[in-house]
């Protein structure tokens, strides 16, 4: 099969019917649509989980962008990038942290931090990438505009995958949580992952699309059309405040 969208060379198919999604409706009946989503806000058993927005991996000249050249990202990338967290991601996802806050809803940090200082123990994923936060450097502190306040819980991982990392499900069945709203880095990565796994251990979850970001546009929206409706619902930074709002606070 060819590799073009929506084109194909099996013969004898209608090929105005290939981008067409026969289970969309199907699945926003029980994902976008379900009750429950509500009812979780309702009985503030809704969380916020801000995914990976620390000096690592979501600031100019720190971690894997501590060289510009060598990070493996075009320069013209890494300016979208960058810009998109400074004048869009990091707003938004303030605003939704105030929010949470407001109403005395969890907001739950993830970072990537080993347990050890030279990292031994990090997944193979993040010894071949080189991806490392030790403990009390520059790489693990979460970016100020952003960071955790008073006893908000900080789950630090050494993989993608927050919840096949780490304790977090534990952590959220203990809290009563039934539904996540998720923002962070990189939408296509660490932000994908951990909704899926959220989706198939049977949270309800929301992902925010104007509170996440990558190094390219086509990335972040291909990501967030093959995460929509399946595994989540969709909202924008407005929308997900004033729901919040208008259900938690009822």
């Amino acid at each position: 099969m060819k590799d073009d969208f929506g084109k194909t060379d099996i013969p004898g198919l209608d090929e105005k019917y290939l981008n067409i999604d026969p289970l969309e409706q199907n699945y926003k009946e029980y994902v976008t649509r379900n009750k429950a989503v509500q009812e979780s806000l309702e009985q503030h058993h809704t969380a916020l989980l801000v995914i990976d927005i620390q000096y690592l991996d979501a600031a100019e000249g720190y971690g894997v962008f501590a060289n510009a050249e060598e990070s493996g990202v075009p320069r013209e990338a890494q300016e979208y990038y960058f810009k998109r967290l400074q004048h869009v991601v990091l707003p938004n996802v303030r605003r939704l942290q105030d929010c949470f806050r407001d109403l005395k809803l969890e907001v739950i940090h993830t970072r990537i931090q080993s347990l050890t200082r030279d990292g031994r123990e990090r997944s193979p994923g993040h010894k071949r990438l080189g991806i490392h936060a030790p403990p009390g450097s520059r790489e693990a502190e979460f970016l100020r505009e952003v960071a955790p306040k008073g006893d908000e819980i900080v789950i630090n991982k050494t993989a993608s995958g927050v919840f096949n990392a780490t304790n977090i499900e534990y952590v959220l069945r203990n809290l009563g949580i039934t539904g996540l709203f998720v923002c962070g880095v990189y939408t296509n990565e660490c932000v994908s992952t951990s909704i899926r796994d959220a989706s198939d251990l049977g949270f309800y979850t929301t992902l925010i699309c104007d509170g996440c970001a990558t190094v390219t546009p086509e990335l972040h929206h291909a990501t967030i059309r093959t995460l929509k409706d399946r595994y989540c619902r969709v909202l924008t930074a407005d929308e997900a405040v004033k729901e919040t709002r208008r259900i938690a606070a009822s």
